[in-house]
């Protein structure tokens, strides 16, 4: 087999897909290589070699002989334009400029509007035009095609040389426009999505503070080693992964986890890079350090996801590639069997690619812009396409089914008090206190009515609860390990054994009541849910950093299936063993915890009110609010626009088979072909114009309460 090497190789100036695979073409067709992986969005390629056969100079020179650029080492972004990126600003703008000029003019055409535009405009001008606004596409066709390669956009500049060549300068220009407009959505997705992989490495903490001979020290991440000792107080992030050796605090994890309620961690506790230490302090024994970290992994996987994902090939790309041998098939047999020019020029023009480009990117720009009105993002006509096929919804829970933060839900006083005597109490006793728990007491007070009492004497117990006078007496709220409550503790099993959080509440020693907090699901979920299965998706699961009992909990309440405990890379590796079943996965989550699944995904789908940032750029579809409605109703729009599409391109072939046979025969000449082969163009605007007119997804209004729902007595 011979010896292996792992090499990253830094590569500038890919765009798009495009770019992306004729890359890793080049790199695969060079001797020693044995697999390649390109990442887009990390402007990265992963190459798998054999060092005794190929150079890593050899594939740097390669990659650089198709246009690309090769730092030795991967440079911070200038903010100064090189020249290429200055020139190709310039031809974008003078194509979209010239487009959008004739755009309007273009509409009546086929009804003979133009002729006298025209029949005044030189043709030097429109070539001019033409070539500066088509100048990047042309480029790139005419590389890709002395490497016997066939790209996306080969079929439509052979449509524009057709258009030029019997003087449909109009059409021509059209078509430029539309490849210009699709390459800048391109580029502009791309490169937010590598924002935001520079925002996720951003969020790792910078520096540690180690315990070195009895002595505290602060030095950059990069020099902790594993078995170090680090000291992380309140309000920061832990720098690394590893277990507690001494303290005791509470723990947000989050953004690594997925764990809607802080956790109270202790010695031989595992803690993760990235937490946040809200409460206490702590010393950390090292496991893992950056890129080895949990952390350090989420971004990792995010790269990779981009490149592992099952790629949907466009639709457009799949029938431009069958359809251009056969046009070319046609001509030459028009010319050799009729040796007439005018029918040969005819075939070519007929068969311009116009429609073909109208036929994908006009429904997709429809619904994409009827679903933004609604609330809902859609990244281009992948998601679309992975959407109308999902069989398979994977759900995070912390802040997607439910809503991010703890509520009250249980108020159970005793010894003859009342819920809002013993929700005053305990909220008053926290009125100072920064945890979680604490601000959802004071919020159900708050919506309740209820004042804030006086507290005075405040004193956090770490891990356990609080300490406080209210009124003149001593009020404990915590844990039951801080406040026996006796005879009630079946009452806390219970609540327990719900997934609740819970509070016993005491004055001057004597227990008052119990309360308990969770984070509670949507109220308009279980109605997706069900509208999800009448649309066929039948295979609904929850994903959560989570424990059993709040998973089963929730789960139960939904008819679904869960997993509980798991870190991002189990999330990604439950998507991937769907994918190998040849189940088409669709992905929904709001965190950071959540981006390599969602990036992994065939579409993942982020909630974009609370989401993260680097969950919404991982994702391809970003719901603009928390509303689940909007999950069914991406999955019906999606189907809709599909069908549009596919009835374009049915529309479009049948109508350009018929349009080569009779320009093949003589029947039409090329000035009726010309005006022919603008035809398809209005039925394909009127079809793809129905998708303007989405019915908004219905939002359920519930009542705003404490409870979710608050009991009380016994």
């Amino acid at each position: 087999m011979g010896p292996r090497q792992t090499i990253e190789l830094p590569i500038q100036g890919m765009d798009c897909a495009d770019c992306a695979r004729r890359v890793e073409d080049t790199i695969a067709g060079i001797s020693g290589v044995r697999s390649v992986n390109v990442l887009l969005a990390a402007e990265k390629a992963i190459v798998e070699l054999d060092p005794t056969r190929a150079d890593p100079a050899l594939i740097r020179a390669a990659v650089e002989s198709i246009g690309y650029r090769v730092p030795v080492a991967i440079a911070p972004a200038s903010r100064t334009l090189p020249f290429r990126d200055f020139a190709g600003s310039v031809f974008t703008i003078l194509g979209i400029a010239f487009g959008a000029i004739l755009l309007v003019a273009v509409a009546g055409e086929g009804l003979g509007l133009l002729d006298l535009a025209t029949d005044r405009v030189p043709g030097p001008i429109w070539l001019v035009a033409i070539l500066l606004g088509g100048f990047p596409i042309f480029r790139e066709v005419i590389v890709a095609a002395l490497r016997r390669q066939v790209i996306s956009h080969t079929l439509m500049t052979v449509g524009v040389l057709a258009a030029i060549a019997v003087g449909q300068w109009a059409t021509a220009i059209v078509v430029v426009f539309f490849m210009r407009l699709g390459d800048y959505v391109e580029r502009f997705t791309t490169e937010r999505g590598r924002q935001a992989l520079r925002g996720l490495t951003e969020l790792a903490p910078r520096t540690a503070r180690l315990l070195r001979d009895g002595v505290e020290i602060e030095r950059p991440v990069d020099e902790v080693h594993v078995g170090d000792i680090v000291i992380v107080r309140p309000g920061e992030q832990i720098p690394v992964d590893g277990q507690v050796v001494s303290g005791q605090a509470t723990v947000d994890q989050a953004a690594v986890t997925g764990e809607s309620m802080p956790i109270d961690v202790g010695p031989g506790a595992r803690v993760f890079a990235a937490s946040l230490v809200r409460l206490g302090s702590l010393q950390v024994r090292v496991s893992g350090v950056g890129p080895d970290t949990t952390f350090g992994r989420v971004i990792r996987l995010v790269e990779e996801a981009e490149a592992n994902r099952a790629r949907v090939q466009r639709l457009a790309d799949r029938f431009s590639r069958a359809y251009l041998p056969i046009v070319s098939v046609v001509a030459v047999l028009t010319w050799l069997l009729r040796h007439d020019p005018l029918a040969t020029a005819a075939v070519l023009v007929v068969a311009c690619s116009c429609s073909f480009a109208l036929a994908t990117p006009i429904a997709i720009l429809a619904s994409i812009g009827a679903s933004a009105r609604h609330g809902l993002l859609i990244k281009g006509g992948r998601a679309l396409e992975a959407l109308a096929r999902g069989q398979v919804l994977l759900i995070d829970k912390t802040g997607t089914l439910t809503v991010g933060r703890p509520r009250v839900t249980d108020l159970l006083p005793r010894n003859g008090g009342s819920t809002d005597e013993l929700l005053s109490l305990a909220a008053s006793a926290e009125r100072y206190s920064e945890h979680p728990l604490a601000e959802a007491l004071r919020q159900a007070a708050r919506e309740q009515g209820l004042p804030l009492l006086d507290a005075s004497d405040f004193e956090v117990i770490p891990g356990l609860g609080v300490r406080a006078s209210v009124a003149g007496h001593t009020v404990v709220v915590g844990s039951r390990r801080l406040v026996s409550s006796g005879a009630e503790d079946c009452q806390l099993d219970a609540l327990e054994r719900q997934g609740k959080t819970t509070l016993v509440v005491s004055r001057d020693g004597t227990v008052v009541g119990i309360v308990g907090v969770a984070d509670t699901l949507r109220p308009e979920v279980p109605v997706a849910c069900e509208e999800l299965r009448r649309l066929g998706v039948r295979q609904i699961e929850i994903l959560t950093g989570d424990n059993d009992r709040v998973a089963a909990t929730i789960a139960g309440q939904l008819g679904v299936g869960w997993r509980a405990n798991l870190l991002p890379e189990d999330k990604i590796a439950v998507v991937r063993d769907y994918q190998k079943r040849g189940q088409v996965v669709i992905v929904v989550g709001d965190g950071i915890n959540d981006a390599p699944a969602l990036a992994q995904a065939d579409v993942g789908i982020a909630m974009g009110e609370a989401g993260t940032a680097v969950a919404c750029e991982a994702a391809q579809i970003v719901l603009m609010r928390d509303d689940w409605t909007l999950v069914p109703s991406a999955i019906r729009i999606a189907r809709r626009t599909m069908t549009v599409i596919k009835l374009n391109l049915a529309f479009t072939i049948a109508y350009n088979l018929v349009g080569l046979t009779l320009a093949a025969s003589g029947v039409l000449p090329p000035v009726l072909a010309a005006a022919a082969q603008s035809l398809p163009d209005l039925g394909i605007l009127g079809n793809s114009a129905r998708l303007l007119h989405q019915a908004a997804p219905r939002s359920i209004d519930t009542p705003r309460r404490i409870d979710g729902g608050v009991t009380g007595g016994t």
